[in-house]
């Protein structure tokens, strides 16, 4: 420690005095759609105590949502940030307060081709979906957690209606820091084959969303990750993947996203408790980290 500096001073003094070829890679391990069921839950906090798993992201209109707070309230090393639903699942508010976000069943539609250019072009449905937001941030602030992050089901909170919204209630909802949902093509291609036109579309797509976020964030000062991995494996974030992600992880920080569970996709849920990946996080010298650290 360089004698007679604290704090930020000599943090920030400490960082360039780091020899050249030490170079420090920062990872967030994202387990998304906690509290959808139990298998999920079970599967998240698993993969935090024995795992690599460093958050998870709650959507708090599912069932299993209860269960899932209180088993982060007893696991508070994990970081649970808004997973937020707008899309393929259910509301918070009922059909009276936001007619023409549900279909039946007080539920999001199931096409997010649809939904994404109703949201985009229909003013009159901006309102409710304020509401509904509102209604999320909400229903997480009654769990009692810390907001760890936001990010968004099928990464609606990168859709320009929905960010406008965040962004204009960023500091009455809390939020810090954000999923910016850029999965690198380049190295994507290197360590995984395919599903082309899937990768592709999606890799396009949500690299012209990133794009428009970035600055606006920036504006903000809403932290967000370096680069994100898992869009483009999309369930198919298995051991093998992440072994390869790991031998060639970028500089700078990460954020790998996957959807654990028991069940449905044990092979991610194994993926993340793999004593092979433990090692190989080890070897390399990766800092598992939470959103809340980049603050």
């Amino acid at each position: 420690m360089v004698p007679g500096l604290n704090g930020r001073a000599g943090s920030e003094l400490r960082r360039r005095l780091r020899p050249k070829h030490r170079v420090i890679k920062r990872l967030i391990v994202n387990a998304d759609d906690f509290g959808r069921s139990a298998s999920i839950n079970e599967a998240v906090v698993a993969a935090h105590r024995s795992g690599i798993l460093t958050t998870g992201s709650l959507m708090v209109n599912e069932s299993a949502a209860e269960e899932a707070a209180k088993l982060a309230r007893n696991n508070p090393a994990l970081g649970v940030g808004l997973h937020l639903s707008l899309i393929c699942g259910a509301a918070a508010l009922s059909s009276g307060d936001i007619p023409g976000l549900l279909s039946s069943g007080n539920r999001f539609s199931e096409n997010p081709a649809v939904a994404g250019t109703r949201y985009f072009f229909g003013r009159d449905l901006y309102p409710q979906l304020e509401r509904e937001i509102s209604a999320q941030f909400a229903r997480f602030r009654a769990t009692g957690l810390p907001l760890d992050h936001v990010n968004g089901h099928l990464h609606f909170h990168l859709h320009p209606t929905v960010l406008k919204i965040l962004l204009r209630n960023a500091d009455t909802w809390g939020i810090k820091t954000i999923r910016l949902t850029s999965d690198p093509l380049p190295l994507n291609l290197r360590i995984a084959g395919g599903r082309w036109f899937y990768r592709l579309s999606h890799a396009l797509i949500f690299s012209l969303l990133s794009r428009r976020a970035a600055p606006l964030l920036a504006q903000r000062q809403i932290k967000h990750t370096d680069r994100v991995f898992g869009l483009l494996q999309n369930a198919l974030a298995g051991e093998d993947y992440v072994l390869r992600l790991l031998d060639c992880l970028p500089d700078g920080i990460s954020e790998l996203f996957s959807h654990p569970s028991t069940d449905q996709f044990r092979n991610e849920f194994e993926a993340l408790i793999s004593p092979r990946v433990r090692q190989a996080v080890t070897a390399r010298n990766i800092e598992l980290i939470r959103y809340q650290d980049l603050l």
